[in-house]
């Protein structure tokens, strides 16, 4: 991408001229700052396809200094809205200059030229007639890469075919595509798995891993590089060995991938989920798949949302990374009460902080209504 902050509004060169006023001076005002280019963080912005087609981002040029002193407007910013977990390089250098990962984190990339100075700033008692003034100085200006890693609590990753898509739209409310080829999923997809305390997990569907992922092979790092941000990583293993795979050795090429990758990966906290096994090659495989790996797996069936592994799977996601519930307020201390009332733990709102609370305050008398 092409990003140029807004130039600086050139100074003014100009003498007060008016009726009974001789020997007015100088009167030119300064330029106005030009205007910067800002990246901010929106959990409502789930691609950078947007940029893509417009890759030029050019903020507004500062207004010059006019006469009577008057100073330039400033260059409106221009504020680009890129989703969480958005990494900004600088292409030519290859420097990290920004990393975008909250929402409504704001970062300003390119900073605005300042105003050039009017002729009033030059007049002394020696030199009364200035013409001098400045130019506004150029905005500063930047060729970048953005990259984007996905956010999620959760990282879903295993071989094609192995059932992430249909856990993902089993425990979520996302509609990913599922079709019995691999590579089906070609993005990663993120889905919301919400609980009955109102507490939320978001939860990312990875294309297919297979063996030479981190060397390139298949769709390579272009989506390894998406659990970097996950809390929890969350093995899906294809328990029938569909594809005339042993199920033991996906687990233990997919750990191999991930340390190949990044070897810190390895120590997140993980799951293994054993998929499909409503099917009777699962059922055999899984004493054997214990025995190699040394892992007992979750057993879910990602086609059956009644599956009792399914609902253990989001009970164990939610004891690993305990998701505050939405809208949460936490009762301070009351001063200036007869006695201090103390803070309650979140969840539920005693008695006594109510009776303190302002907008609670009923004993105020409503105006009588006129006959």
């Amino acid at each position: 991408m092409h990003a140029r902050a807004g130039k600086g509004g050139d100074g003014s060169s100009s003498f007060r001229r008016e009726a009974c006023v001789p020997e007015g001076g100088p009167d030119g005002g300064d330029g106005g700052r030009g205007g910067h280019v800002i990246f901010k963080g929106d959990h409502d912005v789930d691609s950078l396809i947007a940029l893509y087609f417009a890759p030029q981002l050019f903020a507004e040029e500062g207004v010059s200094g006019r006469g009577q002193k008057m100073y330039g407007r400033r260059g409106k910013d221009l504020i680009v809205r890129v989703p969480c977990g958005t990494s900004i390089f600088d292409a030519e250098t290859g420097a990290l200059m920004a990393d975008i990962v909250e929402h409504d984190q704001e970062v300003v990339i390119a900073e605005g030229g300042k105003g050039g100075l009017g002729n009033v700033h030059f007049r002394t008692s020696t030199h009364q007639v200035p013409t001098e003034h400045t130019p506004g100085d150029e905005g500063q200006e930047f060729r970048l890469r953005l990259e984007l890693k996905t956010i999620a609590d959760a990282g879903l990753l295993g071989f094609p075919n192995a059932g992430k898509s249909s856990l993902l739209a089993c425990v979520s409310d996302a509609h990913p595509k599922i079709a019995s080829y691999p590579f089906t999923t070609l993005n990663p997809i993120v889905g919301t798995i919400h609980y009955p305390d109102f507490s939320q997990l978001r939860v990312a569907d990875v294309p297919g891993i297979i063996e030479g992922a981190s060397d390139g092979v298949g769709l390579g790092v272009d989506f390894l590089k998406h659990l970097a941000r996950s809390r929890v990583l969350v093995y899906i293993i294809d328990m029938a060995g569909t594809d005339n795979r042993d199920p033991w050795k996906d687990y233990l090429t997919l750990r191999k991938e991930i340390e190949q990758h990044n070897d810190e990966l390895l120590e997140r906290p993980s799951m293994v989920l054993a998929n499909k096994m409503d099917e009777a090659a699962a059922v055999k495989n899984l004493p054997k798949f214990i025995k190699k790996t040394g892992v007992t797996p979750l057993q879910i069936s990602a086609i059956d949302a009644e599956h009792p592994g399914v609902a253990e799977f989001k009970q164990r996601l939610w004891d690993l990374l305990k998701p505050k519930p939405r809208g949460e307020w936490v009762s301070p201390v009351v001063v200036g009460a007869d006695e201090d009332v103390p803070a309650t733990d979140g969840e539920i709102i005693s008695e006594e902080s109510l009776k303190h609370a302002p907008f609670l305050d009923l004993t105020r008398k409503l105006p009588k209504k006129k006959k």
